[in-house]
């Protein structure tokens, strides 16, 4: 999938949690994306950061993909 394409679903989940809290509403969306994208659509996301359009809140939670996850 194109990373465009990626792009625009990952603001379309940072569209449905912007109501809450800067902080609750990345860790909402990083949630959505660690359990619902397959791990090539997270890793062509991540790969293709810097060239493309996120909402804040999304580009935050995209950069927290790239970090390893504390359990």
């Amino acid at each position: 999938m194109s990373p465009e394409k990626l792009a625009y679903m990952a603001n379309q989940i940072g569209k449905f949690f912007a109501h809450q809290p800067h902080d609750k509403a990345v860790a909402a969306i990083t949630d959505h994306l660690q359990k619902f994208w397959d791990p090539r659509m997270r890793g062509t996301i991540t790969q293709h950061l810097a060239d493309v359009q996120l909402d804040p809140s999304v580009r935050e939670a995209v950069e927290q993909l790239r970090e390893p996850r504390q359990e």
